[in-house]
């Protein structure tokens, strides 16, 4: 994620030329933090390198995450993800080819929180799968109420969709521990930009290159 604390970082495309080569094939952003013309530039650009696109929303307004949604369609995103208004997003998005990923849980604030034990984690995902998604974005270890590992595994029992969990992925352990558990994709963001993932390197390319595997 071209992010830092929930928000596109304002000069994602001078990130992205310096990435670009490291052949990430799954790149996502917010629609916040920076302009609209820049967001449709940047993704423009992420098409052109043959990249999956994501747009994760940040908003725990209704009308600010509909208008989100709106975004998503007009950039022709792959992915939306997060929100937690699914039939009005999914209405807003039928006709298109963008898989939804809603929040379960409740989010809360900016950078977002989430509230919600393992049992509404997952009676939130089987609403999801069965209201048509392709599956959930889960805030686990955002989480307030629970060890974030026991909302993935919630999560995993509950949906046969896409589960992929974003915000604070600090490092490999975290990662791995995830895999573990359940989780098929993770996001990350802010770790990257603030040099948590190698702590000893100095550059973006030297945080991300080691997760990218041989």
């Amino acid at each position: 994620m071209l992010t830092r604390d929930d928000r596109t970082v304002t000069d994602c495309l001078e990130v992205l030329d310096t990435v670009e080569d490291l052949g990430i094939t799954h790149i996502g952003f917010k629609d916040v933090g920076v302009d609209p013309d820049t967001l449709a530039r940047l993704h423009t650009r992420l098409k052109g390198m043959g990249a999956t696109t994501y747009l994760e929303v940040v908003s725990t307004d209704r009308d600010q995450a509909l208008a989100s949604v709106r975004t998503a369609t007009e950039l022709g995103v792959d992915w939306l993800m997060g929100g937690t208004w699914i039939e009005e997003t999914l209405a807003l998005l039928r006709g298109t080819s963008i898989g939804y990923l809603p929040f379960p849980g409740e989010p809360l604030g900016h950078p977002t929180r989430l509230a919600g034990t393992p049992d509404r984690i997952a009676d939130d995902c089987r609403r999801a799968e069965a209201a048509g998604c392709a599956g959930v974005d889960l805030l686990a270890y955002r989480s307030t109420d629970a060890d974030p590992l026991d909302l993935v595994r919630a999560a995993r029992a509950a949906t046969t969709g896409r589960l992929v969990v974003a915000g604070s992925i600090t490092g490999t352990d975290r990662i791995q521990a995830l895999a573990s558990a359940g989780a098929d994709a993770f996001t990350i963001g802010s770790a990257a930009f603030d040099g948590t993932l190698q702590p000893h390197a100095g550059t973006l390319r030297s945080q991300l290159a080691p997760l990218l595997g041989p």
